[in-house]
Order: structure tokens, then sequence, then C-alpha cells
């Protein structure tokens, strides 16, 4: 028997808006907007919201799974548990990853190690290919381990060579994540050929029309004498960004940001891009004085 609900009946279900620490500058880029006397201030949320499922994509060698990664460490960091699926890279390759990043962010590993929890996907066919297996491999996971935060690195992977059933997949574990009450981050894989304005550069209609936000990265080769008086960049380098491309749970900041990768492998974003292009273009005019 299917019911209806009157809007009041669900004030005790609704979650609560606060962030979930990245470990990154994104956490000031979700806000809220709170009532303060007779005026509305806005205020950092502190991370992703609260419950939210996350699309992280980009074209390879953007830093997906790097600020997967580092939010992951930063959240077992704070003693918090996380499920980390990994469908690409075998798990003891993880392992060394986040050994050597929550070393260079000054965490202490002995918590990241005890508070991540490790699906490997990647070297079998019945999790990759049966999402019920997985699903239910996840919920064992999430109920004996008392997680809270859910990674899929990546969700693609999930669905290749099988794209017509992309949406039904990734609405599957939308709901799953819902279900168990996750704040979760769906890692995707772009097409280089796609525009990074187009829709699919949110990883396809699959992903970025389910889940709750997405978060775009991409990376601008410096190529042209255009390029390097724009960016101030010299030729072939690369140019970095950032941008959250939607949330429907919580307001943010819609501009494009310009971010490194450090040398330690960490996410580091600087400013806006336009603020950055200004910065540089003052810099040059500063030495020709």
């Amino acid at each position: 028997m299917y019911r209806y609900y009157e809007l009041r009946e669900l004030e005790g279900r609704a979650p609560k808006l606060f962030g979930i620490p990245t470990g990154t500058k994104l956490d000031e880029l979700f806000y809220k907007v709170e009532k303060e006397g007779d005026r509305y201030v806005r205020k950092p949320l502190g991370g992703i919201p609260h419950l939210a499922v996350m699309n992280i994509t980009g074209v390879p060698d953007t830093g997906k799974s790097l600020l997967a990664e580092q939010f992951a460490i930063t959240q077992a960091g704070s003693g918090y548990r996380v499920l980390y699926v990994t469908v690409e890279s075998p798990a003891n390759f993880l392992y060394t990853a986040m050994k050597e990043r929550s070393e260079a962010m000054g965490v202490d590993f002995t918590k990241v190690e005890s508070n991540v929890v490790v699906i490997d996907a990647s070297e079998s066919d019945e999790l990759r290919e049966n999402p019920k297996a997985l699903m239910e491999t996840m919920a064992y996971a999430i109920k004996e381990k008392k997680v809270t935060n859910t990674i899929i690195d990546s969700i693609t992977g999930l669905y290749e060579h099988k794209e017509m059933m992309a949406r039904q997949i990734v609405r599957q574990f939308f709901n799953f994540m819902k279900k168990y009450r996750q704040t979760g981050i769906f890692v995707s894989q772009k097409r280089s050929a796609q525009a990074s304005e187009s829709a699919e550069t949110a990883g396809g209609l699959a992903v970025a029309h389910i889940v709750d936000g997405t978060i775009v990265l991409d990376k601008k080769l410096i190529e042209s004498r255009w390029d390097v008086s724009l960016y101030g960049l010299p030729l072939g380098s690369i140019l970095r960004t950032i941008r959250i491309d939607g949330c429907r749970i919580a307001p943010h900041d819609s501009r494009v940001w310009v971010f490194e990768i450090s040398e330690i492998g960490t996410i580091e974003i600087i400013a806006p891009l336009s603020e950055y292009i200004k910065k540089r273009g003052k810099k040059d005019l500063d030495e020709e004085k």
C-alpha cells in the first residue's frame, strides 16, 4: 500500500544541514544562510553536505582519486569510519597511496588504517558485474563497522561496456547510499572527447542527473602564445581547475577555481580563475616596469 505525507510529517526525518570536511578549500565553498537579527549571513558549511552523494568527475589525471583519498584520510583521521570501494586499482596499491598521503597531510596513519574499510572490486568480476552482490557486501561492511562515509572509485567501472544500463545501476547505488544514511562520493570518468562545459563532463546523464551534486576537475594544457599571455604560465605546463557543478542540498560557490596537486599528492585549491588571471597579469605588468 502506497502512502503520502503532509510536509509537516517529514520534519523529524529531515537531515540537519552541516558539512563533512574534505581536507580541502571545498569546505569553504559550500555554505548555508542564517538570519542574524534583521539580516541574512552566509556561513561556510565546513565540508560537503551531510548525507549528500557527490559525483567527482573529470578526464584522466585530473586528481579525482586524490580528492577522494584526501576526503577519506580526513574523515578517518578524525575517527569516522569510511568504506572505500576500489573498482579500478587493487587494494594493496590503495594502501600504499593512502599511507604516503596520510604522512604528507600530518594525519596519524594508525587511525586511517583502522577506520578505512576496503572492498576490492578491482579483481572480482562478481562484484563489478553484479550490483546486488556488491551492495550486499557493502551493507554488511557498513553495519558491522559502523561506517558513515562511502566512496566508490569509480562508479563508471560498474557499468563498463553496458552503458545502456548506466542510469539504472547508478540509481541503485544512489538509493543504497540514502537507505544506509551514507555521505557518499562517486568518482566517475569523463571521456576526453567531451567538452568540459557539456553535460557529459559531469559523468554523463547517468550520474549527474541522479546524484545530489557534482564536482568537476579539469586541466588545460598551455600550448599557445595566447595561453601563455592569458594564464601567465610557460608553454607545456598544465593549469588545473575545479568547480562545483550544482548541488541540490546546499548553496555553493559556482565559480571555477584553480588548484594544484602538490609534490606530496594533495589537492591545494588556490583562487578563483578570474582572480588568478588578474594576479598573473598584474605580476607581468610589475615585471615590465
